[in-house]
C-alpha cells in the first residue's frame, strides 16, 4: 500500500513538474542557474590565443587629448592607423564593434583615410545595427566609403532573454534578401579562421540562436589599449621601436571598441549585469574556434532527470521510516533532503564543465515537492511521526522561514501594518567620483566588499535589509521579527558599520582609489512595514515619514560635518535599553520637505565622548548661543572650537551667515538647504 502510493505520489509530482517545464513556467529561475553554472565553470573553458582586444579606454582618451591634441570623438584616421597596424601585423581581421552611421565631423578626407586603409586591409569588418520587430526592422549601415571599404557587415544586435541577460547569439541576420552575419560570426564568414577546425554541427537552437560559453572577464581575450597601438604605429613610422610589436597579431581576429566610462555599450550578460557588449561578439567567435558552446540536453534526457528527482524524494521519506529509532529516522530524513539537494545541484555543475546543460530547479522543484508530499501523507495518515518532523525540521530550516512560509503562508500577500522601527539609511561619500575611475568588474568587487560587510553587522544585529540602491543601504529593525530594544541595536549596528568601515578603509582605498566614508541617518518612528508592489511579485519594504526623515537625516550629515546621525527618538528608544553610546546634541532641525524642527545627536562612543569632552563641552556652549540668537558670541565660541570639532566649523559659516543675513523671525531652528 504504502509502496503504491509512492509510486502515485512521484508520478504525480512528476507529471506537475513536466508541464510546468513544458509551459517556461520555470524558464526564468532555470536562466538563473544557468548563469551561476557559467560563473562556477567559466576557468574550465580556456579562451582562444587567436582573439585579442583594442580597446579606446579612458588612459587612452587622456592620452590622445595630452599628445595628439585629439578632443572626442577622435579623428577617424585613428582608426585607419591602427588598421595599418593590424595590416603591418597580419592580422586575420579587424572587426570594428563602433557605429559609424553619421560622416566624421573633421570632414570628408577624414573618412576616405580611415576607408582606405580598410580597403588596403582588405579584412576590416564594420558593424550594422538592427532594430526593430520582425519583418519590420530598421538598419543602419556605416557611411560612405567606410561602408564600401569594408570586407564584411556584421550585425550588433544581440539576442535577449525576458529578463534582458545575453545568453544567447544568433549567427546571421536576413534582410531585404541578404543573409549578413553577427559581429561575432563575420570573421569565419570572412574565413579569417581557414586554419581552424570548425565544428562541423553546431548546436543552433529552434529560435536560430546558440547558448553562450563566456570567461570570466574581457581581460582573458588579451586587451591592449588603443594609446598604445597608437603610438606604436608612430614608433614604427618613425623608425623606432614600438611599445607593442606587430607580430604579437598575426593570424589574429582583432575586436575594436571603446571601453571608456560612459562610452561602450553596457548589457547584461551571465557573468556581469555591466557587461561590455563588445564581449558578446567576442564570446561567440570564442565557443565557435573552441567548440566550448553550451549545449541543452535533448528533451527526453530532461524529462528523465525530473521523474528520477521525483522518485527519489518520495522514496527518500520511505527508506527513512522504515528504521526504528526516531534518531536514525530524523537523520536519515533530513540528511537524506540535503544530500539529494546537493547532489542534483552538483550533478547539474558538473555536466556544465564539458557544456552540458540539464534542467536544475525543476528537479529541485520535484524532488523537495514529493519529498514534502510524501512526508506530509505519512504525517496526516499515520501520525507516528508527528512530534518528530516537526522538531526535526525546527532545528533544521530558519524560524523566520517556518513562521513566514509554513505556519502563517499569508505573510506572503500583498499588505502591510503599521508597527514601530528604527530606519538606517547609509550612502557613501563621494562615490560617484570614486566609480568614474573604475572599471566595471572592479567597481563590482568594491561594491560587493563594502555592501557585503556592512550588511553582516546589521543582519547579526536582527536588522532587515530593506534594498541596496547603488552603494547606498537601508534597513530597518524590529520587523518582521519583533525586537523590543530595535533603537540600541540600529544606533550600535550603525557605530559598529563605521569601525568596520574604518578598518576595510585602507584596502577599500586600495581597490578603489578613493578613500571611504560612509554617512549614515537613524530615525525611530511609526511606518507601514510589510509586502508592497504587484500580486505576483512584490518586496517586503516600509513606508511613512519616519522612513522619510531617516533618508534625509543620511544627507543631513553634510550640513554639519558628521558622519552618523540620529533623532532623538532613536537616542531615546537605545537609553531605553541600556546601550553605553554617548551623545552630543547637534541642532534643531527643519529638514527639506518638513515645517516642524527634529532634535538631532551625533551618537559617540564612550572612548571618543571622554576624549572630546572640552570639545563638547565649547561647542554645547556656542549651540547654545545660536539657540538664543546670538550668532555674534556663537561665532566666536565655534571659529575657535572649530579647529579640533567639525561640527563647530559648519556652525560658524552658519552663524556668519546669519549675521549677514539676519531673520526676521528666529526659532533656533537650523533650516535645511538641501536633502
Amino acid at each position: 500500500m504504502k509502496t503504491r502510493r509512492t509510486i502515485f505520489t512521484a508520478f504525480g509530482i512528476f507529471s506537475i513538474g513536466a508541464l510546468l517545464y513544458l509551459t517556461g513556467v520555470f524558464s526564468y529561475l532555470e536562466n538563473k542557474t544557468y548563469d551561476s553554472r557559467i560563473k562556477a565553470t567559466g576557468h574550465f573553458a580556456k579562451p582562444s590565443e587567436d582573439i585579442c582586444f583594442v580597446a579606446v579606454d579612458q588612459d587612452s582618451i587622456d592620452w590622445a587629448r595630452a599628445n595628439k591634441g585629439w578632443g572626442w570623438p577622435w579623428p577617424r584616421k585613428a582608426y585607419g592607423d591602427i588598421v595599418r597596424y593590424m595590416t603591418k601585423g597580419n592580422a586575420s581581421c579587424v572587426a570594428f564593434d563602433v557605429l559609424f552611421t553619421e560622416p566624421s565631423i573633421y570632414g570628408t578626407e577624414d573618412d576616405k583615410d580611415f576607408a582606405n586603409a580598410c580597403k588596403e586591409n582588405g579584412h576590416v569588418i564594420q558593424t550594422m545595427f538592427v532594430s526593430g520587430d520582425t519583418g519590420k526592422e530598421t538598419v543602419l549601415f556605416p557611411v560612405e566609403p567606410i561602408n564600401s571599404s569594408s570586407a564584411l557587415c556584421g550585425n550588433s544586435t544581440s539576442a535577449k532573454d525576458t529578463d534582458d541577460v545575453i545568453r544567447r547569439a544568433r549567427l546571421s541576420f536576413a534582410w531585404n534578401g541578404k543573409k549578413y552575419p553577427s559581429l561575432g560570426f563575420a570573421p569565419i564568414e570572412l574565413s579569417a579562421h581557414s586554419d581552424t577546425q570548425i565544428p562541423a554541427s553546431l548546436p543552433v537552437r529552434k529560435d536560430g540562436t546558440i547558448l553562450l560559453r563566456y570567461q570570466k572577464s574581457l581581460e582573458a581575450y588579451h586587451p591592449y589599449r588603443a594609446s598604445d597601438i597608437l603610438q606604436s604605429w608612430d614608433a614604427i613610422q618613425n623608425g623606432t621601436e614600438p611599445i607593442i610589436p606587430p607580430k604579437n597579431f598575426e593570424n589574429a581576429s582583432v575586436f575594436f571598441a571603446f571601453y571608456a566610462p560612459g562610452l561602450f555599450d553596457i548589457c547584461s550578460s551571465p557573468v556581469s549585469q555591466v557587461y561590455p557588449g563588445v564581449g558578446v561578439h567576442i564570446t561567440l567567435l570564442d565557443n565557435i574556434i573552441n567548440n566550448s558552446f553550451i549545449k541543452q540536453a535533448p528533451l527526453a534526457i530532461s524529462l528523465l532527470l525530473i521523474l528520477l528527482a521525483s522518485l527519489a524524494g518520495a522514496a527518500l521519506v520511505v527508506f527513512a521510516e522504515r528504521q526504528k529509532s526516531s534518531f536514525k529516522i530524523g537523520f536519515i530524513t533530513i540528511a537524506g533532503a540535503v544530500f539529494g539537494i546537493l547532489l542534483i545541484t552538483a550533478i547539474s555543475f558538473a555536466l556544465f564543465i564539458p557544456g552540458i546543460w540539464i534542467p536544475l530547479v525543476t528537479p529541485l522543484f520535484c524532488f523537495i515537492l514529493s519529498f514534502g508530499t510524501e512526508l506530509f501523507l505519512s504525517y496526516t495518515t499515520e501520525g507516528k511521526q508527528k512530534r518528530f518532523i516537526k522538531s526535526a525540521f525546527s532545528q533544521y530550516l530558519s524560524p523566520v522561514v517556518i513562521d513566514n512560509l509554513i505556519s502563517d503562508p499569508h505573510k506572503l500577500k500583498l499588505g502591510g501594518e503599521q508597527r514601530e522601527i528604527s530606519i538606517y539609511f547609509s550612502d557613501v561619500q563621494g562615490f560617484t567620483s570614486i566609480s568614474e575611475g573604475l572599471t566595471p568588474t572592479k567597481l563590482t568587487e568594491v561594491l560587493n566588499t563594502y555592501l557585503s560587510e556592512m550588511s553582516d553587522i546589521i543582519l547579526k544585529s536582527g536588522g532587515t535589509i530593506d534594498k541596496y540602491e547603488g552603494d547606498a543601504l537601508i534597513a530597518f529593525w524590529n520587523a518582521p521579527s519583533a525586537e523590543a530594544d530595535h533603537g540600541r541595536r540600529a544606533l550600535e549596528a550603525a557605530m559598529s558599520c563605521q569601525s568596520r568601515l574604518e578598518q576595510l578603509r585602507p584596502m577599500l582605498k586600495e581597490l578603489s582609489g578613493g578613500t571611504m566614508y560612509q554617512r549614515i541617518g537613524l530615525n525611530t518612528g511609526y511606518a507601514v512595514v510589510g509586502n508592497m508592489g504587484s500580486r505576483t511579485r512584490f518586496d517586503y519594504t516600509m513606508l511613512g515619514d519616519s522612513v522619510n526623515l531617516a533618508s534625509r537625516l543620511e544627507g543631513l550629515n553634510k550640513q554639519f560635518g558628521t558622519y552618523t546621525m540620529c533623532t532623538e527618538a532613536t537616542k531615546n528608544a537605545a537609553e531605553k535599553y541600556g546601550t553605553q553610546l554617548c551623545f552630543r546634541e547637534l541642532a534643531r532641525v527643519a529638514v527639506v520637505g518638513k515645517k516642524e524642527a527634529v532634535t538631532v545627536f551625533e551618537p559617540l562612543t564612550k572612548e571618543i565622548f571622554e576624549s572630546k569632552q572640552a570639545a563638547l563641552a565649547t561647542f554645547a556652549k556656542g549651540r547654545t548661543l545660536f539657540y538664543q540668537g546670538d550668532f555674534k558670541e556663537a561665532l566666536t565660541v565655534f571659529t575657535a572650537n572649530s579647529v579640533d570639532d567639525s561640527p563647530s566649523k559648519f556652525y560658524a559659516a552658519k552663524c556668519d551667515f546669519l549675521l549677514k543675513n539676519p531673520p526676521t523671525e528666529w526659532d533656533g531652528v537650523w533650516k535645511a538647504t538641501e536633502k
